[in-house]
C-alpha cells in the first residue's frame, strides 16, 4: 500500500500540467477541476486510511474531491463565459460558431481571462489568418495578449495559409499610392523575417502593413511585392515565399 501516495502524486502532477480543453478549443475548467480534485482527494484519503484502509479511503476521497473540484471548475467556466458574453458579445458569438476571429476578438478573449493555449486553439480551429502590422503587434501586447499568442498570430500565414505558389499578377489602370514610411519593431523571435508592407489591389488599392513572418520551410526566401507600368496599365504582383 505504500506505493499509492507516490503513484497518485505523479498522476496529480500530470493533471495539473495538462488541464482540460473542450473540442471547440474553449477552456474546460469543469473537467480540470474534477480531475485535480479527484486526484488530490485520493491522496488525502490514502494518507488518512494508512496501510489498512488506504485503498478504500483513497476511492472515497477521489469521489468527494472530484465532486468538489468539478463544482469549482464549473463555476469558473460559467464566470469566464458570462464575462466574455457581457464584455464582447460579438466575440462570444464568433467563438461559439467557430468563425474566423479578428484582432479585437483576440484582445477580448485575453481580457476575459481566457488562457493563451485556449486562444491559440480557437485561432487554429477557426483557421484564422492574421496579417499583423507593427502597430497591431504593439497594440496586442499593450492589451495584455501574451507573446506566445502574438507569435502564433504572426505565424498563421505560414501554418494556415502559407503561399509558396507562383504569385498572380493583376493589371489595373489606377496607379498605387506612394509607399508610407513604416516602423520596424523588434523581431518576436529568432529566425523571423521582416516582410515589408505593400499595396494590394482588391477592387481598390489596400495597404497591407509590414510584419514579422516566419519562413514556412528551410531556406525559404521572401520576395517582396512589386508594381510596374506598361502599355496595358499598372501590374501588381504580391509578395511570396520562394
Amino acid at each position: 500500500m505504500k506505493q499509492h501516495p507516490l503513484i497518485l502524486a505523479m498522476a496529480a502532477s500530470a493533471v495539473v500540467l495538462t488541464g482540460c480543453v473542450n473540442p471547440d478549443g474553449t477552456q474546460n475548467n469543469t473537467g480540470s477541476g474534477a480531475l485535480i480534485g479527484g486526484v488530490f482527494g485520493a491522496l488525502t484519503g490514502a494518507a488518512i486510511g494508512g496501510r489498512n484502509h488506504g485503498g478504500q479511503d483513497a476511492l472515497i476521497g477521489a469521489a468527494a474531491g472530484a465532486l468538489a473540484g468539478g463544482l469549482i471548475g464549473n463555476s469558473a467556466d460559467r464566470e469566464q463565459e458570462a464575462r466574455l458574453k457581457a464584455q464582447a458579445p460579438q466575440t462570444y458569438e464568433r467563438v461559439d460558431q467557430g468563425t474566423p476571429l479578428g484582432i479585437t476578438d483576440v484582445k477580448a478573449l485575453a481580457k476575459a481571462g481566457v488562457s493563451e493555449d485556449v486562444i491559440i486553439n480557437q485561432i487554429h480551429n477557426s483557421r484564422t489568418i492574421f496579417h499583423l502590422s507593427a502597430a497591431d503587434i504593439i497594440d496586442l501586447r499593450d492589451s495584455g495578449v501574451t507573446d506566445k499568442v502574438v507569435n502564433y498570430m504572426i505565424d498563421t500565414q505560414n501554418t494556415v495559409g502559407a503561399n509558396t505558389a507562383a504569385p498572380s499578377t493583376v493589371v489595373v489602370q489606377q496607379p498605387p499610392p506612394p509607399l508610407p514610411v513604416e516602423t520596424v519593431v523588434i523581431a518576436p523571435g529568432p529566425d523571423y523575417v521582416w516582410i515589408d508592407g505593400e499595396w494590394i489591389w482588391a477592387g481598390s488599392w489596400v495597404w497591407r502593413a509590414g510584419y514579422w513572418g516566419h519562413p514556412p520551410y528551410g531556406h525559404a526566401v521572401w520576395v517582396g511585392g512589386r508594381s510596374w507600368h506598361d502599355g496595358r496599365g499598372w501590374h501588381a504582383e504580391r509578395g511570396h515565399w520562394r
